[in-house]
């Protein structure tokens, strides 16, 4: 059996903790693990490989958190844009053979039940080998608005309900057949592609034109033009609320989307007064109850509980303002190292960067701004127009705008250097690649 992982997320819903570089799935929040890595240590009990569905930026950190867990037999399929759940798990199935049984999961669930979680894997399968779509259906502890309900008659799905006002939650509730859609299914691939051409054609032809022209040189990616032309939708509207051979496994395994502040609140420590402290310096509350505080270095939310759903309101409205807020943290990893941003005014930046041993940043020119490096540990390899030279340790060097430079480190160890960026823009966007080890070289 394969996990299908998909890798999406904007990184909305637990802002600041979150940004849409570092989603909730890769930030380690339960111990020393992230939301993605206890996916992939779970369903690696039922399943031999992994098939991680994400874009670019996305890959980089699953990538470095599947070498924590010396994970092997992984495959990417790598989207240039996202355009919903039916077109990623129809793209991961055509990597696949026909009678590959696949368990697609989210990558950002909790599920505490682990034994629980197993059995209902094995029933799952069981199901998807006599050829059905089998969706998870989680019981309901509490008569929540924010999910989507199944309606279930055993194992037969009655029908899909969309999020319910708290009145129709409560009479769900106490239905007792009905479930939280939990984004998870299970079935043969073959299954669900024939399912996808039957109730959404254009999609299917859409996507499987995409995925045939794809880049399959050592993991699948698709052209961004292809990928526009697909469809948006989810599994759920393109297939499962309109296909005959959908089944439900009740699922009593401690699952929880982590899908906003107050949901993360369940699942770690509160202080005396209920408060849900995330924060890397000592914070004092004083007649403050019932409350989620978040302090990040360039970012801080207090939000009374109960109200952290309208966190996605406040991002909107950084996205409209033009903030980086919602993209980045200040500390932001790179394929080839990280950089910190120390300070920033309108027009200058300074950074912080290291670079790992035998990693280099892309060969890029900037349009709006110049740029100062200062080596304070180790040994640079500065590549600036036609020139290329060593920089040691206390040594510095000046790119002018609109020349082509890039740093390199062809050392054992890491290198350090402190960046001075001057211009009228100094944006992250202001990037122009003419190579790149990481394939994302402009055009």
């Amino acid at each position: 059996m394969t996990n299908i992982i998909l890798c999406g997320g904007s990184g909305t819903r637990l802002w600041p903790l979150s940004r849409q570089l570092m989603p909730k799935q890769f930030i380690k929040l339960f111990g020393d693990q992230s939301l993605f890595q206890l996916t992939v240590e779970r369903n690696s009990d039922m399943c031999n490989n992994q098939l991680i569905v994400s874009n670019v930026e996305q890959y980089f950190l699953a990538l470095d958190q599947l070498e924590e867990l010396k994970q092997e037999s992984v495959e990417y399929i790598l989207e240039p844009v996202g355009r919903n759940t039916a077109p990623a798990i129809a793209l991961a199935c055509m990597a696949l053979d026909v009678d590959e049984v696949v368990l697609v999961t989210p990558s950002d669930h909790l599920i505490r039940n682990h034994d629980a979680y197993i059995e209902v894997l094995k029933e799952a399968k069981q199901l998807a080998l006599e050829g059905y779509l089998v969706t998870f259906g989680i019981t309901p502890t509490f008569a929540e608005t924010g999910f989507g309900y199944i309606e279930a008659n055993g194992v037969d799905v009655e029908h899909f309900h969309e999020k319910p006002d708290a009145k129709r939650a409560k009479e769900y509730l106490n239905a007792g057949n009905y479930y939280w859609n939990s984004g998870m299914f299970c079935f043969r691939a073959g299954v669900f592609l024939e399912e996808l051409k039957k109730y959404s054609p254009n999609m299917f032809e859409k996507t499987q034109y995409a995925f045939s022209q794809a880049n399959k040189d050592g993991m699948v990616r698709i052209k961004h033009d292809d990928m526009l032309g697909i469809p948006e939708d989810s599994i759920d509207y393109a297939v499962m609320e309109r296909s005959k051979i959908v089944k439900v496994i009740s699922s009593d395994i401690g699952w929880s989307d982590v899908g906003s502040f107050d949901a993360l609140a369940k699942e770690l420590p509160n202080d005396k007064n209920n408060n849900l402290i995330l924060a890397t310096k000592q914070v004092e509350l004083l007649g403050i109850k019932d409350s989620i505080v978040v302090d990040t270095r360039d970012a801080l939310l207090v939000a009374k509980k109960g109200h952290s759903q309208d966190v996605k309101e406040i991002v909107q409205r950084l996205n409209k303002e033009g903030s980086e807020l919602t993209k980045l943290h200040s500390l932001v990893h790179r394929p080839w190292g990280t950089y910190e941003v120390l300070y920033a005014h309108e027009n200058y930046k300074i950074k912080r960067i290291v670079v790992h041993p035998q990693k280099r940043l892309s060969l890029q020119k900037h349009l709006h701004r110049n740029e100062h490096w200062i080596v304070v540990e180790g040994e640079a390899t500065v590549q600036v127009g036609e020139s290329t030279f060593l920089l040691k340790e206390n040594e510095s060097t000046y790119i002018k705008q609109t020349m082509l430079h890039r740093l390199s480190n062809n050392t054992q160890r890491d290198i350090i250097l402190i960046e001075a960026q001057v211009g009228s823009y100094t944006g992250e966007d202001d990037i122009i690649r003419a190579e790149d080890d990481y394939r994302r070289a402009d055009g």
